[in-house]
């Protein structure tokens, strides 16, 4: 089951994963809702640049999964 959420009128993909019993969110998607950061992917690639920590947490703990991108 694959849904889009919206936080703020801004829409968040998301993933449920039956298996694990677990929601997955996009993080780029969330970074540009709580940012309003007009390049959320360049966005998170300095953050991860710049926090060695952060940089290791996100790369670590955060899985790829297959979400639909957005359509312009």
């Amino acid at each position: 089951m694959s849904n889009i959420k919206l936080f703020d009128s801004k829409k968040i993909r998301t993933h449920w994963d039956e298996k694990e019993e677990q929601w997955y969110f996009s993080v780029v998607d969330v970074i540009e809702v709580l940012t309003d950061s007009i390049n959320p992917t360049d966005y998170l690639k300095k953050l991860r640049k710049r926090d060695f920590e952060l940089g290791l947490y996100i790369g670590t703990n955060c899985p790829q999964i297959e979400m639909l991108t957005k359509c312009i």
